[in-house]
């Protein structure tokens, strides 16, 4: 016996204090009298008990194994990422998902196989309740065994927590990006600018003769034809000039006015135009603007009128804008004053 440590030696058996050769630690038979229960703590185990002993043969070749899966389960869990940040390509990112995952789980698997205590651990069982005292010692037992296993494979487990952060990096990748590029300024400006001609779809300039009375059309400054934010539709509500709110009263050259498309309400497109009641109508959500007072609106969710686009007609009978919109079109997206 070691006097300093207490552990008892019997040839290349070693033993716990209060060991007892020929039961699996926690087997050892109780005394019939309970107040004979040592006080001192459980046996914790015998280092070469074979209850502990992992399943594998070569338990160097399989960590080895094991530590290959995980660091294949890394690459596969940074391609992953890497494909999906360039860009993403839908076959490479399942093969490397796929390769990382199906690693992953390999690993986990061969672990708990191979280099995990094998067992059976049984503990005969009594009628009466063991005391707080054995209660205190037992767990204190199973949080020791604990710690004594995973000591063992502690750099498989530095592995598997470093790969397990990798994947939950790239897995904040798609949400991140699913949000799209920042806006900057693209909310507060459009690309309309003084002087802009107003074209159509296909680029042709539109000249003051092109629309009779009751005619709309979809417009946009060159060079941005298209463009969702840049939409505007432009109408005639009459042969002559009028004005929609004050300080407006050279907007409409000839009865044209225009107007942003695009609803104040949740972003769609303004593209009905009913000439009886001089009114826009939005087909999502049926809000209804007003095309003779500034395209306010009178019906439907929309918080604000339609921003209107200063027009004028030039030398050559074209269209265009005196001026940029003076507010941001479409949805709020903040309080405006």
């Amino acid at each position: 016996m070691n006097r300093e440590t207490g552990v008892q030696s019997d040839g290349d058996r070693i033993y716990e204090p209060d060991y007892v050769p020929g039961h699996a630690s926690g087997d050892r038979p109780m005394p019939e009298n309970r107040d004979e229960v040592p006080d001192s703590p459980l046996p914790l185990v015998a280092l070469d008990d074979p209850h502990l002993m992992p399943a594998a043969k070569n338990v160097k070749h399989t960590e080895r194994w094991i530590a290959f899966l995980i660091v294949l389960a890394s690459l596969g869990f940074a391609g992953y990422g890497a494909v999906y940040w360039q860009g993403g390509q839908p076959q490479l990112e399942g093969l490397t998902l796929g390769i990382g995952l199906l690693s992953i789980g390999a690993a986990l698997a061969a672990w708990g196989k191979y280099l995990l205590p094998r067992g059976p651990f049984v503990e005969e069982r009594h009628d009466m309740r063991s005391s707080d005292t054995e209660r205190e010692q037992m767990a204190a037992a199973v949080i020791d065994r604990g710690k004594l296993v995973m000591r063992r494979r502690g750099f498989l487990g530095k592995m598997l927590a470093g790969a397990a952060g990798i994947l939950g990096v790239v897995i904040a990748f798609p949400v991140i990006r699913s949000l799209g590029p920042l806006p900057k300024l693209a909310l507060d400006k459009t690309n309309w600018r003084k002087g802009s001609y107003l074209v159509t779809i296909h680029g042709r300039k539109i000249k003051e003769d092109d629309l009779e009375v009751g005619g709309i059309i979809t417009v946009f400054p060159p060079g941005y034809e298209g463009n969702a934010m840049d939409q505007t539709v432009l109408l005639r509500a009459s042969t002559s000039p009028f004005t929609t709110k004050a300080g407006r009263e050279t907007w409409t050259p000839k009865g044209y006015v225009a107007y942003s498309k695009v609803c104040t309400h949740a972003g769609c497109p303004v593209g009905l135009y009913q000439e009886q009641t001089q009114q826009l109508l939005c087909p999502c959500h049926q809000s209804v603007f007003d095309v003779l007072d500034g395209a306010q609106p009178v019906f439907g969710p929309a918080p604000r009128p339609l921003p209107q686009l200063p027009l004028m007609i030039d030398s050559e009978g074209y269209l265009r804008a005196q001026q940029p919109y003076d507010q941001p079109v479409g949805p709020g997206f903040w309080e405006r004053s």
